[in-house]
């Protein structure tokens, strides 16, 4: 009886590989091209074609119309259409806001705020993080499942919440006046102190999860080895937790940063009329003054702003990447 010899490479070899795909249908080498090319049309669909309509808007110019800007492609006319359109789109709008100060103002605003924000989310979020990876396992999940429960609420009545937490007869105030630490009702509702205190509630599960996913990788007898080797507890947490944990802090710095910087719905319910935050002013823009054109351009600016970190961060992750290889 014959016997047919096996194969010397492996089931996962890269040969055995290219036989598998040569053997392939067009239908499976279809969907297997389709997989990697699933992100690049989502966000082409989602994120670059909405880009290309807001720049579009932001190089024409206001009209009291349907839609509120002129010139509007007129595609009847082909080609011709497209080319007259061209003709009358300008930077004007992004010369108006370099005129104006309150767009200056508001974009220094919403970047001093982010900043200190995300500053406020990284102290009480690290030692949340940090105390939910050194806890036992089998209470993780119930941590993990504490800090994802705010969202099972809808993000408004939550911020309406806290309205009823800080205003002047709210309970905040009742609880202090109760145990004698004040004698009047303290003012935080329509302030920034209002908004830092949304701002950090809203966004902690966004610092604390990219935190607590790279803390509970984290090799703790390289801590054991620092203490055996004479290193206080709070300098081994700053020479060894700190710089091991740096991925998950620009992780989530980032998460937070980003979204915080463009923020309207808690500047705007609970830092009062008087608060000063770029995606408020993009609101009273598109909603109030209907200066769409303007509107999209601060939103273009806004973009390009918020950009620059996350490419930042990519820099830096490929680099250290590479000399982690």
């Amino acid at each position: 009886m014959s016997h047919i010899p096996a194969s010397d490479s492996p089931p996962d070899s890269p040969s055995t590989q290219i036989v598998a795909s040569a053997k392939a249908g067009p239908g499976t080498r279809l969907v297997r091209a389709l997989v990697p090319a699933l992100p690049f049309i989502w966000l082409l669909i989602f994120f670059l074609t909405p880009f290309i309509i807001v720049f579009k808007m932001s190089l024409s110019e206001p009209a009291t119309a349907q839609p509120p800007y002129v010139p509007v492609i007129d595609w009847s006319e082909g080609l011709n259409g497209l080319l007259d359109a061209l003709s009358q789109f300008n930077f004007e709008n992004f010369t108006l806001l370099t005129d104006d100060w309150l767009y200056a103002a508001s974009a220094l605003s919403s970047l001093r705020i982010a900043a200190i924000s995300t500053i406020l989310l990284l102290l009480v979020g690290f030692p949340m993080a940090y105390a939910m990876a050194k806890a036992p396992e089998k209470h993780k999940p119930l941590l993990l499942m504490m800090v994802i429960l705010p969202f099972w609420t809808s993000f408004l009545i939550r911020v309406y919440a806290w309205i009823g937490i800080l205003k002047p007869e709210g309970l905040l105030n009742m609880v202090l006046q109760g145990i004698g630490v004040i004698d009047q009702p303290l003012q935080i509702l329509n302030t920034d102190t209002a908004i830092f205190i949304g701002v950090v509630y809203s966004y902690l599960p966004f610092m604390v999860l990219p935190l607590y996913a790279t803390l509970d990788k984290l090799d703790w007898t390289l801590l054991e080895a620092a203490q055996d080797l004479g290193c206080p507890p709070w300098r081994a947490f700053w020479q060894v937790t700190v710089p091991l944990a740096l991925p998950g802090i620009a992780a989530g710095a980032l998460l937070c940063f980003i979204p915080i910087v463009g923020e309207y719905v808690i500047p705007e319910l609970l830092g009062g009329p008087d608060s000063l935050m770029i995606g408020k002013t993009l609101s009273d823009e598109f909603f109030r003054n209907r200066d769409w054109p303007l509107a999209s351009a601060v939103a273009v600016v806004l973009l390009i702003i918020v950009i620059g970190p996350v490419m930042i961060f990519r820099e830096l992750e490929t680099r250290r990447l590479e000399k982690s290889r």
